[in-house]
């Protein structure tokens, strides 16, 4: 059996931009994981709303993604792949972060997996670094317009590159989501349904490579 960690943020814990409520389990992108790659494979879900990669959140706290990984990792140990979609909530304006620094702080926690002994035999896990999807161009037209702006759409078009170089620098394996899904354009951030089929259908190609 290969267990493979999810940790991400509001589109890994399967946010549905129309309810406001969480997809089901069978729909969300993990969810659709699970069922491609079928027996074999156990998906663990960490996906936290608000979620950043390595910074705190001077209002709601508890979403620094550094701070929980570690505990994170010794909770679901043994683990064969981490996979970690972060980044978008860097994209907020309070942060005023480029993309650069954003892939940097993803890099971070992709240290962090390949430095444990969170696998079996006191070796690292593999890593799966995904770059998230872009914001959309309508976003000052959606409720979330007063947390994302202008700058969020362009930072999010840069994401790719720097995540990119980030894989090749530490040794990750690389997926661009924007290549694979959209947001939804009813707030510009969070996947549709059907995109969270789009995406678990391209990490489980991903993952069949990883493991051969």
């Amino acid at each position: 059996m290969r267990n493979i960690l999810c940790y991400g943020d509001s589109n890994t814990w399967g946010f549905d931009a129309e309810t406001k409520e969480r997809f089901p389990a069978d729909i969300r992108w993990t969810g659709i994981l699970k069922k491609h790659l079928g027996d074999g494979y156990s998906v663990i879900e960490e996906g936290l709303n608000g979620r950043t990669t390595v910074w705190d959140d001077p209002i709601m706290g508890y979403k620094n993604g550094k701070e929980y990984l570690i505990p994170c990792l010794e909770t679901h140990r043994p683990i064969d792949l981490v996979i970690i979609m972060l980044g978008t909530n860097d994209l907020k304006t309070i942060y005023s972060l480029s993309a650069f620094n954003i892939a940097s702080g993803a890099g971070v926690l992709a240290g962090m997996v390949k430095k444990s002994d969170a696998q079996r035999g006191g070796n690292a896990p593999k890593v799966l670094l995904i770059s998230p999807a872009e914001i959309g161009a309508n976003i000052k037209e959606t409720w979330l317009s007063e947390v994302f702006g202008e700058s969020s759409i362009q930072t999010s078009k840069e994401f790719a590159k720097h995540y990119k170089a980030v894989a090749d620098e530490l040794g990750c394996e690389f997926l661009d989501a924007a290549q694979i899904v959209k947001p939804s354009p009813v707030d510009a951030v969070h996947l549709a349904a059907e995109e969270h089929a789009k995406l678990g259908a391209a990490v489980a190609e991903k993952i069949k490579t990883i493991f051969g």
